[in-house]
């Protein structure tokens, strides 16, 4: 029987951050003095372990050689979704790809009449799903949109788009959507993606 997933912290070592598997990790910590590290079960715990350092000594003794090292990392094993929309409400379009190297694994659109919060929220729970479908329950998904995050944590796309002949397709997509987080549970993380820290999420379009 396979073991459960566990995550890795690395507070002290070459890369601080978190791993999502204990090769990577020990790579980090090899060789590295006084290097600090625990496993955790849950990406959530891990987030928050690596947020702070185990011991006060600790970052006092590293963080003026690297000030950053002890700031979120990106977790590579992730999917990343967006959207893009020209004009609001315009063309709207979505996808979902891996963090790691942006490879596409999903792509909708470009429907019309839409908004950019509704291709954001429509991007997460096609992300949802698609990781339900391939059976991978614990990888996180990275969202730049707060308000989509929140949307898909209430299961109700909040929008204030009026329904029309031209959107209709995409009403269908919201109700569906909507339908699907109803109907279903997940564990997969939806995390934040910090833009003025990490630069443009992944899944970006590239049109601003």
């Amino acid at each position: 029987m396979a073991g459960k997933q566990k995550w890795y912290v690395v507070w002290v070592g070459a890369n601080p951050g978190i791993y999502d598997n204990w090769a990577d990790a020990k790579s980090q910590i090899t060789g590295f003095p006084n290097a600090r590290y625990k496993s955790f079960p849950t990406v959530a715990e891990a987030q928050n372990a690596f947020r702070s350092a185990p011991k006060p000594s600790i970052r006092k003794k590293y963080e003026k050689a690297a000030p950053r090292m002890f700031t979120e990392q990106i977790i590579q094993t992730s999917l990343s979704v967006d959207a893009a929309c020209s004009g609001n409400p315009g063309l709207m379009e979505y996808q979902g790809v891996k963090t790691s190297d942006g490879t596409r694994l999903f792509h909708m659109g470009p429907f019309p009449e839409g908004t950019n919060n509704i291709g954001e929220f429509l991007a997460l729970v096609h992300g949802l799903a698609y990781l339900k479908k391939i059976n991978q329950p614990l990888i996180p998904i990275y969202s730049d949109s707060k308000i989509a995050i929140g949307w898909v944590k209430k299961k109700k796309c909040n929008t204030k788009l009026k329904p029309s002949p031209k959107n209709d397709k995409l009403f269908d997509l919201i109700n569906r959507g909507e339908k699907w987080l109803h109907e279903n549970t997940y564990k997969n993380p939806i995390l934040k993606w910090a833009t003025k820290e990490w630069g443009e999420i992944p899944a970006d379009f590239g049109r601003k």
